[in-house]
């Protein structure tokens, strides 16, 4: 294929892209429903209680702008169906179409801007390490010579080989194909820590067999913004979303979801994750924006 054609097809699929982004809410009006991307195992924000139920922080959050939504567009009803996404696919199923909103654990930042775009900030994550709580680690510098896990398509990939790039510590690296698969590396001794957002560690260690032997140890490698997920190049359907969130900002409510889902007992365990709310989340709170996690490494 010339370089010619080459362009015409990235041409040609840019503005397909353009147009299917920008009809965001046409669509949804037009077929009467709405697809949310929802993670299984990205702890309090967003897992999976079986039988196709999805629920967390983030989960609630986007059900409640979606029928903000709904109002918005004047639908009587509005059919929400849930597609369980991965940290490996969740981007591309946005891009083409699949998902429209993605509810879930995703880090924004400047390379994935030029992909999706992201509502304003209602979470922010500081990268943690969790470990068994007899294996004695309490810090970094103790991985030398370890096996660290951390999950396949996250920034916790990045930000675990520039920390062992920038301390000259070397630890042999494992990774599992979701959270979940993650954790099982460190509960089943294939791993001896697990690097990755804090929450979702909490999360995991909070519905885990025995939650007391495990411990979230060490300085935070990273502080991240966590944001909700959409197609790139729709400013209607990114306006929408995020002056339901200001609202909900506003009325308190966001702070209510928050104490609900990440201070109180959560299903289906009924055990609590107990994080309480970070400076670095209050500030985003108090000043709504989209800015992506290379703003939070500057301060």
């Amino acid at each position: 294929m010339t370089k010619k054609s080459l362009l015409v097809l990235a041409l040609a699929a840019a503005a397909f892209s353009s147009v299917h982004a920008e009809e965001a809410l046409k669509k949804i009006k037009s077929s009467g429903s709405v697809t949310m991307g929802v993670r299984e195992s990205s702890g309090a924000l967003s897992y999976t209680l079986g039988d196709g139920k999805y629920v967390g922080y983030h989960v609630e959050i986007c059900q409640r702008v979606l029928a903000d939504v709904q109002k918005q567009l004047g639908m009587p009803k509005l059919d929400i169906k849930y597609q369980p996404v991965t940290s490996q696919n969740r981007i591309p199923l946005v891009q083409n179409g699949t998902v429209d909103i993605e509810c879930g654990s995703t880090t924004n930042n400047a390379t994935r801007q030029k992909d999706v775009a992201f509502a304003v900030t209602t979470f922010v994550e500081e990268v943690r390490m969790v470990v068994k709580a007899s294996s004695g680690i309490t810090a970094v510098s103790q991985l030398a010579g370890r096996t660290v896990a951390t999950t396949t398509g996250t920034t916790s990939v990045q930000t675990l080989r520039k920390h062992e790039r920038a301390t000259g510590i070397d630890f042999k690296e494992v990774f599992g194909k979701d959270h979940a698969d993650s954790f099982l590396l460190l509960e089943s001794g294939r791993a001896d820590a697990f690097v990755m957002d804090g929450s979702l560690l909490a999360g995991l260690v909070s519905r885990s067999k025995n939650p007391a032997d495990y411990k979230i140890v060490g300085e935070v490698f990273s502080v991240e913004p966590i944001g909700i997920m959409f197609r790139k190049d729709d400013p209607a359907f990114k306006k929408a979303v995020d002056d339901s969130i200001k609202a909900m900002i506003k009325s308190g409510e966001i702070a209510k979801l928050y104490d609900k889902w990440l201070m109180q007992a959560i299903p289906p365990s009924n055990t609590k994750v107990g994080l309480p709310m970070s400076e670095s989340l209050k500030a985003a709170l108090a000043n709504p924006n989209d800015k992506p996690a290379e703003d939070y490494a500057k301060k």
